[in-house]
C-alpha cells in the first residue's frame, strides 16, 4: 500500500468551542451549587438572619462576605500573575468601575430595599432551593423593579 497516507483528524473549531462552552458552563455550575450550599449552610438564605445582620445583632454575614472578596481578590489580581491565559478562555477580563451619579442612587435604593425586607437576589434564590416559597415574593419584587428600571432606562 504504498502511496497511502495516515493522518490524524483535526478537531473541529465547532466541537473545540462546543467543549470549552460545556466545560465553562459546569464549572459555573459547580461554582453555582457552592454558593448556594454556602449560604444555606451559613443560614444566610433566612431573612431573619440577614436583617440581625443589619441591625450589628449577628455579624456573621460578614465572614461570609469577606470569604467572597478574598476569592474574587485572589482570582483577580493573582491568577494573571501565575497563569498565562485562563483555563476556558484565551485572556483574563477586566471589569472597569464606573461611579456615577445612577451608581449612588441605585446602591441607595437596594440597601433600602435589602433592610426593608433582609432579601438579596442571591441567597433568596438559594432559599427557594431549600423550600422557602416565601421568598418568591421577594424575588417578583427584585425582577419587577428591575423591569420599571430597564424600561425607565430606554431611550
Amino acid at each position: 500500500m504504498s502511496g497511502t497516507t495516515t493522518s490524524t483528524p483535526t478537531p473541529s473549531p465547532v466541537s473545540t468551542t462546543g467543549n470549552k462552552a460545556l466545560a465553562r458552563a459546569l464549572a459555573t455550575l459547580a461554582a453555582g451549587m457552592l454558593f448556594g450550599f454556602g449560604l444555606s449552610y451559613s443560614t444566610m438564605i433566612s431573612p431573619e438572619v440577614v436583617l440581625s445582620f443589619l441591625r450589628f445583632e449577628d455579624l456573621g454575614l460578614m465572614l461570609v462576605m469577606g470569604g467572597g472578596v478574598l476569592v474574587a481578590m485572589l482570582g483577580y489580581k493573582l491568577l494573571p500573575r501565575l497563569l498565562a491565559r485562563p483555563v476556558w478562555d484565551d485572556h483574563f477580563h477586566t471589569h472597569p468601575s464606573v461611579w456615577s451619579r445612577d451608581t449612588a442612587v441605585g446602591a441607595a435604593l437596594f440597601g433600602i430595599g435589602w433592610g426593608l425586607c433582609g432579601v438579596c437576589p442571591g441567597p433568596a434564590i438559594a432559599g427557594l432551593g431549600a423550600g422557602n416559597w416565601d421568598l418568591l415574593w421577594a424575588l417578583a419584587g427584585i425582577a419587577l423593579g428591575a423591569l420599571v428600571q430597564g424600561l425607565r432606562a430606554r431611550p
